[in-house]
């Protein structure tokens, strides 16, 4: 049987943090996000009991994101807030009271550590990892709100080349709301640049469908100019990929966040969770 935490303290000294900034003196009027970055337990979860190999898979963490995250922070001069826990601990991307916020099951697997916990445990993950990252985030977006710019957000994620066994065509996903300044932007730029990528119009997933979080959060509320990559794993699994694509996409959005309208907050309205 698997151990649970029974005190109301999670994270230890032998911990590593829940969220961490690469480059928090960036000068640039841009925030990177990467909620998905981390693939840390926290030692009083004993792993969540989960099989071998698990914490390696995707439902555990976005594979290859957090090396592209950083290569965009030193490229662009901005920070990146980096998510240090796994996803399978509890989502940061997801609202808490959402049932995939500490998931029971994740893509068949079964994650006994999360199975029949408290009201207790489930609020000390909250408060000791979900909400500093939170904070962090809100944090880095007010300090880059300056001479009446707004800060771009950029959320860096990754996907599964493969899903239900059907093959995933496109190279990377440009995700956004109904604000599409950045999204539109950055996927013309792409395909000026890169001929040859497939490139998916809020595709895999859809920025349409508000069942995250962060960006929800931090960027529609304020009209924040924003987008949202999802990049194929099996593309950034090595450095070697990661530098790769950060490059292709730190080519792009150098070129996008060279507009000086990029930094006005949308007028329309941005569609929310009901």
């Amino acid at each position: 049987m698997t151990e649970v935490m029974t005190q109301s303290r999670l994270l230890t000294a032998n911990d590593p943090a829940p969220v961490t900034v690469s480059n928090p003196d960036g000068r640039a009027p841009v925030v990177i996000v990467c909620d998905h970055a981390g693939q840390a337990v926290p030692e009083a979860l004993f792993g969540l009991g989960v099989q071998p190999g698990i914490m390696e898979r995707h439902i555990a963490y976005d594979i290859g994101a957090q090396g592209v995250a950083d290569y965009l922070s030193r490229r662009l001069d901005a920070p990146a807030v980096i998510g240090g826990y796994s996803r399978l601990v509890i989502d940061i991307n997801r609202p808490v009271d959402d049932f995939t916020s500490i998931r029971e099951i994740s893509d068949g697997d079964i994650v006994p550590g999360n199975r029949n916990i408290s009201a207790e445990q489930r609020k000390a993950r909250q408060d000791e990892i979900y909400w500093p990252y939170h904070e962090r985030v809100a944090d880095a977006i007010a300090s880059r709100h300056e001479h009446g710019r707004l800060p771009a957000i950029i959320s860096v994620h990754s996907c599964t080349d493969q899903m239900r066994g059907a093959k995933r065509p496109w190279h990377i996903g440009v995700l956004m709301n109904r604000d599409r300044r950045m999204g539109e932007a950055l996927m013309k730029v792409l395909a000026k640049q890169r001929p040859d990528l497939c490139i998916g119009d809020n595709k895999p997933y859809s920025g349409m469908d508000p069942y995250g979080y962060t960006i929800e959060t931090h960027a529609l509320p304020g009209g924040l100019p924003n987008v949202l990559l999802e990049i194929r794993q099996d593309l950034i699994r090595t450095e070697a990929g990661q530098q790769e694509w950060g490059e292709i996409v730190g080519d792009a959005l150098e070129e996008v966040l060279a507009d000086p309208h990029v930094y006005t907050a949308y007028q329309g309205e941005a569609r929310l969770a009901d």
